[in-house]
């Protein structure tokens, strides 16, 4: 399953959307400035396309917190950076910790790894809400390599996990953007538990909505 619908399409867009209001609220609050995210773009893509994928925008050494999750729909979830703007993202969040260098250190992996963990969340835990659907979460880890040893070390042991939802989106603070993915790799159940639960939510929702306008 490779393709999803103009509905699912829709109502996960809707979905992440919701997720990304309540992330943009976290990260405002940890950093003290309002922040914007960019309206996101959905795509599902066999693991063994999402290097091609994602090496038209992220190139050479990449920073991603990884978060292992379970449940009726279980994965990883990932926050893919390039390394700039990780640096960035960093010194933007914590300036009073950051030396302003091109390298990320103690610190500012430690402030990378909350990010992540913030932006994650966020995006999970509404979608374990409002498809009603339980998800626990691993401890989350920062990983710093290049995009192809990162994408392997996803495939190795994991057979099952053969699709990557990836959402791509933008989010600025102050005067300064920063792009990244959500990239969530699947196994095929959990693909097919995910997609059947989005499209009961689009259902109810338009149902409300009829109901509401009555």
């Amino acid at each position: 399953m490779t393709i999803f619908t103009e509905k699912q399409r829709d109502a996960l867009t809707e979905l992440i959307n919701i997720g990304f209001a309540r992330t943009a609220a976290s990260l405002s609050e940890l950093t003290g400035n309002r922040v914007l995210l960019e309206a996101p773009m959905v795509s599902i893509h066999p693991i063994s396309e999402l290097s091609s994928k994602l090496a038209t925008f992220v190139k050479g050494e990449v920073a991603t917190v990884q978060q292992i999750f379970h449940g009726p729909v279980s994965g990883n979830a990932l926050l893919l950076l390039n390394y700039d703007g990780a640096v960035m993202l960093s010194d933007l969040v914590c300036p009073e910790e950051s030396p302003h260098s091109d390298r990320l250190d103690a610190s500012g992996a430690e402030v990378l790894t909350e990010v992540g963990n913030i932006l994650l969340n966020a995006c999970l835990s509404v979608f374990g809400n409002l498809l009603e659907i339980q998800i626990s979460f691993s401890v989350p880890r920062l990983y710093l390599e290049a995009l192809d040893g990162l994408l392997h070390s996803l495939v190795i042991g994991k057979e099952e996990m053969r699709y990557a939802m990836v959402v791509y989106t933008a989010f600025r603070l102050r005067e300064n953007a920063v792009t990244g993915y959500l990239v969530m790799v699947l196994g095929v159940v959990s693909l097919e538990k995910l997609l059947t639960s989005v499209d009961e939510w689009a259902d109810i929702s338009v149902e409300n909505a009829a109901q509401n306008s009555a």
